[in-house]
């Protein structure tokens, strides 16, 4: 597991505007990497957020290639040797400042896309809350199913429809039959809902049949992004048994354009552990490393604009916030570990989806699903609208944060994503 170097030095301050703002996302501490291009162009480069900038790699000298997947895939050590001349060169007094001053470009005046191909993509359910609850809304005296608690649950979703933040989507049509129905129609989802997740891009593939153990399973790891996994909450219902989410999950899932490493987080790392008198993880499921640091401490928001309060000039609203070390019931290592214990290959740039990270409390649910209580209790916003489901003009956008007392707060940037309407027909 990462540790903790000079780069993580609260005290280190940079030449680059905004990056020593406080409050501001990417301060020297951070570096998190993603893909960008200039108006015209048709290629992406690699570039690392700094303050309100972006450096491009290539262009720096600190790569002679534009393929993010190459980069994914560095062994542990040479990330480690990156992040740390990157660190170096971008801070006060640097000799890099004149040469490197050349190579950077606003963030606002340039195209984010992707951060990364995703060839795969796996969704997991590791929020325990958000699995309780939902489980209570159709199970209230047994919300958890028996396997829960033993096994990290996940389903393999569709790459093809991973969209960069900012990027609009349509309402989805589908199947879908109301409980009083003598047959299914083919309609808009009326349930339209977000998700509340981390993505966890994989760096290092393994080969195919040979499972990576708990003590190597974050090497394996690039970092963490956050992601949106829309979801037509109406089409679920009807199409999940017996073989779980399809139509209901594939049209469109948001994710933000910066990936923070698992090196810039070591200093937000905390201890896993499991509540007194739950089972404990199996063998291949365990480690010291994971049991003493395990757990990433991550602030989550979701925001609210609907297209009224955009029209009127008014703000989005957050509601709902969240931890991803509270809500999360198995920890990144163990999604690796139990992805490929059977012998699966993962690749450069492979997607884990977290599943819906709610906190224990009503207020802190990660979907709509949870907040209106499965849409029988509209929750109302600052000016006075009403909400059960996502509505067409609706922005969400999450959002992320690192902070504690002697550590550089460092953020993820912003996932947001705008429902349009369904085609007709």
């Amino acid at each position: 597991m990462s540790q903790l170097n000079e780069t993580h030095d609260a005290s280190l301050r940079s030449w680059v505007p905004g990056a020593n703002d406080a409050g501001g996302d990417f301060p020297i501490q951070n570096l998190p990497f993603g893909r960008f291009r200039l108006a015209g162009e048709p290629d992406w480069r690699i570039g690392v957020a700094i303050g309100s900038q972006v450096l491009d790699l290539r262009a720096a000298g600190l790569v002679d290639h534009a393929d993010m997947a190459r980069l994914l895939a560095l062994p542990p050590a040479e990330r480690a040797a990156l992040r740390l001349a990157l660190s170096r060169g971008l801070r006060d007094g640097s000799d890099r400042q004149p040469g490197w001053s050349a190579c950077l470009h606003p963030q606002d005046g340039v195209e984010l896309g992707l951060p990364c191909e995703a060839g795969d993509y796996t969704d997991f359910y590791v929020g325990i809350h958000h699995a309780t609850a939902v489980g209570r809304l159709f199970r209230p005296d047994n919300p958890l199913l028996p396997n829960y608690k033993w096994v990290p649950i996940g389903y393999h979703g569709r790459s093809s429809t991973i969209i960069p933040s900012g990027q609009p989507f349509v309402r989805p049509r589908a199947q879908v039959k109301a409980p009083d129905a003598e047959a299914p129609v083919l309609a808009p989802t009326a349930r339209l809902d977000f998700e509340l997740e981390l993505g966890i891009v994989i760096g290092q593939g393994n080969p195919i049949g040979e499972p990576v153990p708990m003590d190597r399973a974050e090497d394996h790891v690039f970092g963490i992004t956050l992601f949106n996994d829309w979801s037509a909450r109406d089409v679920q219902a009807w199409e999940y048994q017996p073989l779980g989410p399809f139509l209901s999950k594939n049209f469109a899932s948001t994710i933000s354009p910066w990936i923070v490493t698992v090196e810039a987080l070591a200093p937000y790392r905390r201890p896993f552990t499991r509540p007194e008198g739950d089972p404990q993880p199996l063998p291949y499921l365990q480690s010291q490393a994971n049991a003493e640091a395990g757990a990433f401490d991550i602030q989550l928001e979701v925001w609210l604009q609907t297209a009224a309060m955009r029209a009127a000039g008014q703000p989005a609203e957050c509601i709902s916030r969240s931890n991803f070390a509270d809500a999360a019931y198995w920890t990144v290592a163990q999604l690796v570990a139990h992805h490929t214990v059977g012998g699966c290959a993962l690749r450069p740039g492979d997607l884990f989806g977290s599943g819906t990270l709610s906190g224990p409390r009503p207020e802190q649910a990660g979907s709509m699903l949870e907040l209106s209580q499965g849409g029988k209790q509209p929750f109302r916003l600052s000016n006075g609208e009403t909400r059960t489901f996502l509505q067409d003009g609706d922005t969400v956008t999450l959002k992320g944060a690192c902070d504690k007392p002697g550590a550089a707060r460092i953020g993820f940037g912003a996932c947001a994503g705008e429902v349009r309407p369904a085609p007709r027909g």
